[in-house]
């Protein structure tokens, strides 16, 4: 792997050594499509019969078709138009094809079109604002996460809800129900964070992994919270706060600072994140199923709700923060929320609240949060990569560049069985790189088995999809790693 060094040379003062590292996987580069640029692939679904590939191009505004039988060298098939832009792609287990498309402008309602592998158009049905991501249940039922963001300006804030759709392969027999958040019980502090939102406004379903029970667990990111959802009774039972993660404790550490010249990773008191995961994923437990999350984060920035502030533009507590805490080399470049951790109202800081969680967490199938990766992304890529650390999503790289604003960035989950033992597979959006973590070890725990990073042939892993040793092209466990910047489709073999 080439490795782009810039002239600033980084020290590395680690808060604690890194746990110790299980049995790894290898995890190798096996090929990828040509790069087609920014957008040019974001999420992709694999079709086992076919061997066919499924990507949404929203660069282009159409699902291109790639022939992944020799991974090592896939090639394109065809292209389908889909104006308005495609968001999300899924293949159910007889060949049907599922494409969230929204609409133009986006807070109009959207619609999912259903193909077969050829790309053919067999029919459609409306979905709500902005339909962000979609995923099939095992008896077939599309589940179709509406994000429903708001306009620019805030003029126009659309509900956020989930569609759950029953169709036939043909898709001539389809049925529609919404599942809402009119009324819905809350546990927990869940954030509404725009002033004058109902709940439903500003509630924004962004990705759904499903359960063995009948139910599913929707993440909300911008409420830090998921939503528990009763597939056959379209509709939602519970949205759980997943609270906030305390990054004065050793466990919980992050490097704060894009500015000094140092990977240091450190506990910093009175300092909180929220988890905003992004994508999820589930998996089986003696008959329980549990969840992994990609704790993202993300911030509202909109026209009359925007939250976000660096330290330094803040008024701090100084009994809170006696130290100096806004010097840039310190916590004064890094972006916090400014609707939490005024808690006298004095117009004061007493705590500060981070976008992301710069982690993995496992929720048990009500959503509450039993285990959480801590720092631990960051501080194996300080030992494994240390040119790459919290690096932005370009090239070339420069290290610790995204220190001050969600650092490594997980976004894409997946999880799959390799031998006998079940994993999960976690890219990092900004610095690239897969976490490979093996959940077997006990109920609500993971630990470290291996890394990989492509950087710079992949930049920005967006989606992820494994691909079990029975329906792979190769007889072997594969990982498709969909890369937003560069427009690349990775394949990564993985060997146990």
């Amino acid at each position: 792997m080439k490795r782009l060094l810039t002239p600033l040379v980084l020290s590395i003062a680690l808060a604690a050594p890194a746990a110790a590292v299980a049995d790894p996987l290898t995890l190798s580069l096996e090929g990828r499509t040509a790069a087609l640029g920014e957008g040019g692939a974001e999420i992709a679904a694999y079709d086992e019969h076919s061997e066919r590939v499924f990507v949404t191009n929203a660069a282009a505004d159409r699902l291109d078709i790639y022939n992944f039988s020799n991974p090592a060298a896939p090639t394109l098939v065809k292209s389908i138009n889909l104006p308005g832009g495609p968001n999300s792609v899924a293949v159910r287990h007889d060949g049907l094809v599922a494409v969230a498309v929204e609409a133009s402008p986006k807070t109009d309602p959207g619609s999912v079109q259903f193909l077969d592998l050829d790309g053919k158009l067999l029919g459609s049905v409306g979905a709500g604002a902005l339909p962000d991501m979609l995923t099939f249940t095992e008896r077939g039922t599309l589940l179709v996460a509406n994000e429903g963001e708001a306009s620019d300006d805030g003029t126009v804030d659309p509900d956020g809800s989930v569609s759950v759709i029953r169709v036939n392969r043909g898709a001539t027999r389809i049925s529609l129900r919404t599942a809402d958040f009119d009324g819905v019980r809350t546990s927990g502090p869940v954030r509404v964070v725009c002033a004058g939102a109902t709940r439903s406004e500003d509630f924004e379903p962004e990705y759904i992994a499903v359960g063995d029970d009948g139910e599913a667990l929707v993440t909300i990111q911008e409420a830090n919270a998921v939503g528990v959802l009763d597939i056959r009774r379209a509709r939602f039972e519970v949205v759980r706060s997943l609270g906030f993660k305390d990054h004065g404790k050793t466990a919980n550490a992050l490097d704060p600072s894009d500015k000094d010249n140092a990977i240091q990773i450190a506990p910093w008191k009175n300092l909180f994140g929220m988890y905003q995961p992004d994508a999820i994923a589930s998996y089986e437990v003696k008959g329980k199923s549990l969840f992994v999350t990609a704790n993202e984060g993300d911030v509202r920035e909109r026209e009359g709700c925007e939250e976000e502030s660096r330290v330094k533009d803040l008024t701090l507590d100084p009994t809170a923060f006696p130290n100096g805490e806004k010097a840039d080399a310190k916590l004064g470049r890094l972006t916090v929320t400014k609707t939490l951790g005024d808690k006298t109202g004095d117009g004061d800081y007493e705590q500060l609240y981070v976008f992301g969680g710069r982690s993995m967490s496992i929720l048990d199938d009500d959503g509450e949060l039993i285990f959480d990766t801590g720092a631990e992304l960051e501080r194996k890529a300080a030992a494994l990569e240390p040119f790459a650390f919290n690096a932005d999503n370009v090239d070339p790289v420069q290290a610790d560049n995204r220190s001050d604003n969600k650092g490594p960035e997980p976004e894409g989950v997946t999880v799959g069985k390799v031998g006998g033992t079940v994993y999960a597979f976690l890219g990092a959006e900004r610095q690239g790189g897969i976490y490979a973590y093996d959940l077997s070890y006990r109920k609500g725990e993971a630990r470290f088995a291996g890394y990989l990073n492509t950087r710079p042939g992949d930049l920005g892993p967006e989606g992820l999809q494994f691909l079990s040793a029975q329906d792979s092209p190769t007889n072997q466990p594969l990982l498709l790693m969909t890369n937003e910047i560069t427009g690349t489709i990775a394949a990564i073999s993985i060997d146990d």
